[in-house]
């Protein structure tokens, strides 16, 4: 018999151990982060959101080290990329595209889409202080051919591949907390104001590139389904903004049909939004 240990957060502190890799959120944040987000809801079924959430971080923790010991056929079976028409389109058109991805359902296994589609897939990461957990997560992200840029190498790296006419597929996970200054973009998310980077904004609108929602859904524990849904196809027509706003508006519907598979213990609103000068 094989013995598995993760070594993971406490049960009633989230990473006090190890805050750099798993959060310091305790049961207290998350619920209230649920409060903030669901007023309207009783105590009772913000409860059965927050113990609904914790099951599902376990499967997180699980299939992600699942991943290790899959091979391609295997995971190929558990993550189906669903009406890539839209995506093929595009790619007979010549264009790359940024694809705008979020901390919901198992983002990690979004690695296994270069198997299903002719681009190549562009993973856009901040590297981890923790330098072997840093490598364990890279490990992860490249096993089924995704490739890895840095946050400060990618527009370096995008340009190499626009000139070496490769189409790539750029995935930004977007509802990562921006520092608090006149770079972040500001709107009502989950019923609080919320503050958004612009950095995928910005360069889909300097180069033209089409940008694309990732709608990741649990079929079951272990099986997921993906769709890409299109955002715009010519961003330099868009009113500024416009991009970023309607990346969270689509999220903000995909969790609150279901919450419990986003997460939570993400310190998301650890800012709050400066006063205007």
């Amino acid at each position: 018999m094989k013995l598995l240990i993760i070594n993971g957060p406490n049960l009633n502190l989230l990473g006090t151990r190890e805050p750099q890799v798993y959060g310091n959120q305790t049961f207290e944040d998350v619920l209230q982060n649920l409060r903030n987000s669901f007023p309207e809801k009783s105590d009772a079924e913000r409860n059965l959101i927050e113990r609904r959430f914790y099951r599902h971080l376990c499967d997180l923790f699980v299939e992600t080290l699942k991943i290790t010991h899959m091979s391609p056929g295997q995971i190929s079976r558990r993550i189906i990329v669903r009406d890539l028409s839209g995506v093929d389109r595009l790619y007979s058109e010549g264009k790359s595209l940024i694809a705008l991805t979020s901390h919901y359902n198992n983002w990690e296994w979004f690695s296994a889409v270069p198997l299903v589609i002719p681009y190549k897939v562009l993973s856009i990461y901040k590297p981890l202080t923790n330098k072997y957990f840093d490598q364990f997560i890279l490990s992860l992200r490249t096993k089924f051919g995704m490739l890895v840029s840095p946050m400060q190498n990618i527009l370096r790296d995008l340009i190499k591949y626009r000139n070496e006419k490769i189409l790539t597929i750029s995935g930004f996970i977007a509802d990562q907390t921006p520092p608090p200054d006149e770079h972040a973009y500001w709107t009502t998310f989950l019923n609080q104001e919320t503050g958004f980077f612009r950095g995928a904004e910005k360069l889909a609108v300097k180069y033209d590139i089409p940008v694309i929602f990732v709608n990741t859904t649990k079929i079951k524990r272990g099986y997921y389904e993906v769709a890409f849904e299109i955002i715009t196809d010519h961003p330099v027509k868009e009113a500024p903004g416009f991009i970023t706003s309607r990346y969270a508006e689509m999220l903000e519907g995909v969790i609150k049909e279901k919450p419990e598979y986003w997460l939570w213990s993400h310190r998301r609103w650890k800012y709050k939004k400066p006063l205007s000068k």
